[in-house]
């Protein structure tokens, strides 16, 4: 069954190649394969503007997306806000690739590095205005090289958002930051509980308790 479908994906590698060539080197495309969540990405054209590799992990966003299953309501989103470790500005879109069944098996990304043009843009607001116009999604996406990035920064980040820090967290606090972990994804990754287990300074039992909680 695997190999049904890395083939599967593997056919949209054309695809991904037109897309880059149509968008230049400034248009990095993806391929993942959501059945392997660690390492994902199957396929990647001009990678300079992630530093990412194949075999790299899925995005902060993607795991949301899956936990979500928000490819069974549509078959796309556009156009929403990203960022790479080294502080380039993106603006991706996702294309979710199904079976026959309708059943995900991975996604088509697009990530256009629009850094120079951001910068061009704010300079001109200067003078003539305007506002940026969002779509697809309020949620921003995070590129990450390693799947170590990802669930550290995912967690770091998620627990910071309390404004509070774990050392003078109540268990209800701990508990509200677990579940907002779990909507994002989190835990589908292998050994994640253990790492938010330790930075709340919890048992991983108690971790558990609180994502069977309502």
């Amino acid at each position: 069954m695997e190999g049904i479908i890395q083939k599967s994906i593997d056919s949209y590698i054309p695809i991904a190649d037109f897309i880059a060539d149509i968008g230049g080197k400034d248009c990095e495309v993806v391929l993942h394969d959501v059945h392997d969540l660690e390492n994902s990405i199957v396929y990647i054209r001009n990678n300079h503007v992630s530093g990412r590799i194949k075999g790299g992990p899925l995005t902060d966003l993607g795991l949301k997306l899956l936990k979500e299953k928000a490819y069974a309501k549509k078959d796309f989103v556009t156009n929403y806000p990203s960022s790479t470790k080294d502080g380039k500005i993106l603006r991706s879109s996702t294309f979710y690739l199904k079976d026959d069944e309708g059943e995900l098996i991975g996604m088509l990304c697009v990530n256009m590095d629009v850094t120079r043009a951001k910068s061009m843009k704010d300079y001109l607001e200067e003078y003539v205005g305007g506002r940026e116009d969002e779509q697809g999604t309020d949620d921003t996406e995070h590129l990450s090289t390693s799947i170590e990035d990802l669930v550290q920064d995912t967690i770091k980040e998620t627990i910071s958002d309390a404004g509070i820090p774990p050392e003078r967290m109540t268990p209800e606090e701990k508990m509200e930051r677990v579940q907002t972990l779990n909507s994002k994804g989190i835990f589908m990754i292998k050994g994640a509980v253990t790492q938010v287990a330790d930075i709340l300074s919890v048992s991983e039992n108690t971790v558990y308790r609180y994502l069977n909680k309502n």
